[in-house]
């Protein structure tokens, strides 16, 4: 039998590398979060030029009119192309966003205006503030029922606590991936990201309490006096499922990617990296630490492998 509960400490050493990869992104210029209207007050426009025109040739043409701050998003076509300029600024009035189109179209030639929008500062940040209590609310209700699913487990808040755990580590690594992309691409946080952020949580914590409940029937039936070897079954057990589960969404995701581009791409970067770190999570994070928990280990990495007991 593979015992996978005794490799937990490499799969810690794994977890630790992706967070501080993360954490180094979201902190350094490398990686950007940067707020969409949705979230910041300012104006949207989806620009379709007549002529090739490149993401920097814009961006300087945006500086010359007065737009320094502005941001650039290129969308890619399903067909690995370019597709239309995504134009962020401060909030345009109707003489502002006429005169900046008209000095794009003196640059560049015809283009075509897709889309425009205003965000105001009161609606963006009303909206800034329901999603983080939606989201604050969202993990309170699931640590609060998982504790209830398993009330006639010894510890049942040790279930709550660590599978919120492993749901703040998939976030965490998630974000991070996609601030890189913002760093990269000039992606911004918009509600498709919210949107893929939340659908990441949801499908996170049903493959953690697929595993967590296979450890309460193993232990209410007694397979094994040791805890760990109690955890390692059922890990086993559940495996196949797990993984099958995360495949076929991976591979639903991939064919959005595919046939529905860029609209959707914000959406669908979160949620095909939030389930890859939520599988490696639900398997190797959450399960390890309930051993870690009932066996107090701690300190394990302090000194030469003694285990301190805290």
């Amino acid at each position: 039998m593979f015992d996978i509960v005794s490799k937990r400490w490499w799969m810690f050493i794994i977890s630790g590398i992706l967070i501080v990869i993360s954490i180094i992104s979201l902190a350094t210029p490398f990686g950007r979060l940067t707020l969409a209207t949705e979230f910041s007050a300012g104006s949207r426009m989806r620009i379709t030029f007549t002529e090739a025109v490149t993401q920097t040739e814009l961006k300087d043409e945006l500086i010359a009119l007065g737009y320094p701050t502005a941001t650039i998003q290129t969308e890619i076509t399903t067909t690995g192309e370019q597709g239309d300029f995504i134009v962020r600024t401060n909030v345009l009035t109707d003489d502002e966003k006429n005169a900046l189109v008209t000095g794009l179209q003196d640059r560049f030639g015809e283009l075509v205006v897709n889309e425009f929008s205003n965000v105001s500062a009161e609606v963006a940040t009303q909206t800034l503030r329901t999603v983080v209590i939606a989201v604050v609310v969202a993990a309170v209700f699931m640590l609060l029922y998982i504790v209830w699913a398993f009330r006639k487990m010894p510890h049942p808040f040790r279930y709550g606590t660590t599978a919120i755990v492993a749901l703040l580590h998939d976030i965490l690594i998630t974000i991070g991936i996609f601030s890189i992309f913002g760093g990269i691409l000039q992606w911004q946080v918009d509600l498709m990201f919210v949107t893929g952020v939340l659908t990441v949580l949801g499908f996170s914590i049903n493959n953690t309490i697929i595993i967590f409940d296979r450890i309460r029937e193993n232990t209410l039936n007694g397979v094994s006096p040791k805890y760990e070897v109690i955890v390692n079954d059922s890990l086993l057990e559940t495996l196949s499922r797990t993984i099958n589960t995360s495949l076929t969404v991976l591979f639903a995701v991939i064919a959005l990617i595919l046939f529905v581009g860029a609209s959707i791409q914000n959406f669908a970067v979160v949620l095909l990296s939030g389930i890859i770190i939520g599988m490696f999570d639900s398997i190797f994070v959450a399960p390890m630490l309930l051993v870690v928990w009932e066996k107090r280990e701690w300190g394990k990495f302090i000194g030469r492998g003694t285990v301190v007991k805290i």
